[in-house]
């Protein structure tokens, strides 16, 4: 008996098995799929790549402020390590709350000027946490179609009800507004930067939708929080809509320091709660005092000045422009996701291997991170970055782009 349990079990291990490598061997004729390259340096503008010769020139990293190896910041995560340890081997409110958690949280708040605010191990958990405790069966949540992923999964979680209107279309918006006036609450949901695309939601008059049905407005912040806006808060500041954006979520793991770790600021009674029934919060570790001294930093040298959050205009500017020039379509506004479109998921690729030869890193997007038919290098540019590096990108893309045949 016991010879045939296992004889069933390894050949149903086996047919597990080929149905696996059969969806793998999909992906890989479809030219999506996604290698890993192994970076043997530090996070920057220049860093060394396995395999790679040389400094190469890193055009595709989250590192929007050029903080992740920033000496302060990373002094501030060695100072924490040393004063209170590795990581706190226990969820918030059992034995994982230190005095740096409460710091942070009341930087953040006083960064996007809101009442309150609560961390998480992530972004994505941050959005997996809010709409399940926010929103109930009588309300209804108003979700952009474009939104990210964990915003998308987070609203699956909720018993609202849900609706889903066009990318940043404000008339599909208000009809979807009215189709819910008989909920008890609204909440408008929305990426403040879309992050395939660079493109920066139009929050003014998704606020003025909101206040005319009697909705709230939520933004996830993730690929705008440090750098928008004349002091860097955000699309809100950007748009001068910042006391009119009830809830926002963003990230530790993008320009403040890029570690790791998410949070939610808005009003204190939301806040409290988050923390008694959120469970990503309520379940997973305390962030590690060393992301937590880190992050703390960075945020202190953006509430002291906006000078890094100025610097990323013009660069933006120049390395749109270059390539607009030189052919490119390049999708999106002024935002510095610079996605350059090539359409063909395998031309990506290819052209992103032919890039680091040049010395120059970045990484073809395609299905399903994109949809089909949307493939693109997505370019991301840097406060760290100097102009010679941008321009020495732009060159690296006409040697390839002619190559392949994108621009003549």
């Amino acid at each position: 008996v016991t010879k045939s349990i296992r004889l069933r079990s390894y050949t149903a291990a086996a047919a597990a098995r080929a149905v696996l490598e059969h969806e793998l061997e999909t992906i890989r004729a479809a030219g999506t799929w996604k290698a890993e390259r192994i970076i043997i340096s530090k996070q920057g503008p220049e860093i060394s790549v396995d395999g790679s010769r040389g400094s190469i020139l890193n055009f595709c990293a989250n590192n929007y402020l050029g903080l992740s190896s920033h000496p302060e910041v990373v002094q501030a995560g060695i100072d924490a390590l040393k004063t209170h340890g590795a990581g706190l081997s226990s969820v918030r409110f059992i034995c994982g709350t230190q005095d740096l958690h409460k710091k942070l949280e009341q930087k953040l708040a006083e960064f996007h000027e809101r009442e309150d605010c609560i961390l998480y191990a992530s972004c994505f958990d941050a959005n997996a946490g809010l709409f399940e405790v926010l929103l109930g069966p009588d309300d209804a949540v108003l979700s952009d179609e474009l939104n990210h992923a964990s915003i998308i999964d987070g609203i699956r979680l909720c018993r609202a009800k849900r609706l889903r209107y066009k990318h940043m279309d404000l008339g599909d918006l208000e009809t979807k507004l009215k189709e819910a006036s008989s909920s008890r609450m609204r909440l408008v949901v929305t990426d403040g930067v879309f992050s395939m695309d660079g493109d920066v939601a139009p929050l003014r008059g998704i606020c003025d939708l909101a206040e005319q049905y009697g909705a709230m407005v939520f933004i996830d912040e993730c690929h705008a929080t440090g750098f928008l806006g004349p002091r860097g808060r955000g699309t809100d500041e950007l748009l001068g809509v910042m006391d009119r954006v009830h809830i926002i979520n963003s990230t530790l793991g993008k320009a403040l320091g890029g570690a790791a770790g998410g949070y939610t600021v808005g009003p204190k009674p939301l806040i409290d709660l988050l923390r008694q029934r959120s469970r990503p919060y309520l379940f997973s570790n305390a962030l590690p005092p060393p992301v937590v001294g880190s992050a703390t930093r960075a945020v202190e040298l953006l509430l002291a000045s906006n000078e890094i959050a100025q610097s990323m205009t013009a660069k933006t500017m120049r390395f749109r422009n270059k390539m607009t020039q030189a052919g490119f379509t390049i999708a999106g506004s002024a935002h510095p996701i610079c996605p350059v479109m090539l359409g063909d998921a395998r031309l990506a690729s290819l052209m992103a291997d032919d890039m680091l030869k040049l010395g120059v890193y970045v990484i073809g997007f395609s299905y399903p991170v994109v949809p089909k038919g949307k493939a693109r290098i997505r370019v991301q540019i840097s406060a760290a970055h100097t102009d010679e590096d941008i321009d020495r990108c732009v060159d690296a893309f006409i040697q390839t782009g002619r190559k392949h045949g994108v621009i003549s």
